[in-house]
């Protein structure tokens, strides 16, 4: 038997509501897909804009400076952690599936020719309530685009 090469899906994040984006990840990771998303800093999160950074900013006061837990500052990263929440991650297929998934900001060059999918289900013109985008709220809480 010849190994099959898996299909890649490409999602573009722009303008999904990041959690019901996650969970429908999660999902098709856990049955074995590989999963690139695309354009993660676009990628919204409902709520107030003041309510939303207040709890990630005393989500980053947990714990010691040193030794952790750590929380991502980066759009890329805190979208992949977001993800990572969703999946079993301690059980081996939880770890397998988070292998499965890449996540960039913006679009690399060697995307550009590709078809990109959505997800229809998580496009945030559902949204009846106020809503901020995950580069707002990471650069809220400490990400420059310099020091990446």
């Amino acid at each position: 038997m010849t190994p099959q090469k898996e299909q890649v899906s490409i999602l573009d994040a722009n303008n999904l509501i990041l959690g019901r984006t996650a969970s429908i990840v999660a999902k098709r990771l856990l049955k074995g897909e590989r999963i690139t998303i695309l354009n993660a800093e676009k990628a919204v999160v409902s709520g107030r804009r003041l309510s939303i950074v207040k709890q990630a900013k005393e989500k980053l006061e947990i714990g010691h400076p040193r030794k952790g837990p750590f929380f991502p500052r980066r759009p890329d990263r805190y979208v992949k952690r977001t993800i990572r929440g969703m999946l079993p991650r301690q059980k081996n297929k939880g770890k397998e599936a988070y292998k499965r998934l890449r996540v960039f900001v913006g679009i690399p060059s060697s995307y550009n020719e590709k078809n990109l999918e959505t997800i229809r289900e998580a496009r945030a013109e559902k949204l009846k309530c106020p809503y901020i985008t995950v580069a707002d709220l990471v650069k809220e809480i400490g990400w420059s685009q310099t020091g990446e």
